[in-house]
């Protein structure tokens, strides 16, 4: 348990300052981080990084599809998390 503690602090935490740089790079006009690095993080377990650099830093909270997309991926995740819990999978 204390294990999965550590790998989530550490994924969220390299997905919260990898979504600060993008808005960083955005600010600067330079080549961007791509959405899927982002999404492919956050699927793996960095939604809460990518979640607090969105609100924190503003960053894509005007995109409707990476909204949408991002949506998708903390439903299954909440999804996969009640079905561990609840001992169905």
């Amino acid at each position: 348990m204390e294990v999965l503690l550590v790998s989530l602090f550490v994924i969220n935490s390299i997905e919260f300052i990898l979504a600060g740089y993008d808005k960083y790079l955005a600010v600067k006009h330079k080549r961007r981080i791509p959405e899927n690095t982002l999404f492919t993080i956050a699927f793996f377990g960095g939604s809460i990084g990518l979640l607090l650099a969105m609100l924190l830093f503003r960053h894509k909270t005007s995109k409707t599809s990476f909204i949408i997309k991002f949506g998708i991926i903390l439903l299954l995740q909440i999804v996969l998390v009640y079905l561990k819990l609840t001992g169905k999978i």
